[in-house]
């Protein structure tokens, strides 16, 4: 289901349950060819109240060989558009720290890294991540994304 092996792999039933749930977060591209080029999935979630309601991005791939043609980033502003037509305060992600490439491609993008959630990733050995965020127009001071001082632990992830 993945283009690269960066990419989080979940199972047919975790995608068919955000394709239920999100429709409106999910985006392919394809070539001419019928080939997957690449796709972005997401979901909105928090507390409107507690100004958290947000969109999230579950994944975003580009096959390798359609890389560097700007696709990921038209899927990203597809999502934040979505996310802001739902009211949402501030799009995030999580990304692993030693993912310089993608970490670097969200900063262009203009997302900050909001606070490290360590041991987010499972592996040999587990791996931090960064919880990345952009402020979205509904959060007019920008409070979503002003960054915590301290990593958390990803049982501390809301």
């Amino acid at each position: 289901m993945n283009l690269d092996p960066l990419t989080e792999t979940y199972g047919i039933p975790f995608y068919l349950q955000y394709l239920a749930h999100w429709p409106e977060y999910f985006h392919v591209c394809e070539a001419p060819s019928g080939q997957i080029m690449g796709y972005i999935m997401g979901k909105s979630e928090g507390s409107v109240t507690q100004e958290l309601w947000h969109g999230h991005v579950t994944a975003l791939t580009v096959a390798p060989e359609y890389r560097r043609l700007g696709l990921g980033e038209q899927m990203m502003k597809i999502l934040e558009d979505v996310s802001d037509r739902k009211k949402c305060f501030f799009v995030d992600l999580f990304v692993r720290v030693s993912n310089e490439i993608a970490v670097d491609f969200y900063r262009r993008l203009g997302y900050t890294v909001y606070r490290r959630v360590l041991e987010y990733y499972s592996g040999d050995p587990d791996e931090d991540a960064f919880d990345m965020r952009k402020a979205l127009r509904w959060d007019k001071e920008k409070k979503s994304v002003i960054p915590l001082l301290e990593p958390v632990r990803p049982e501390d992830v809301e």
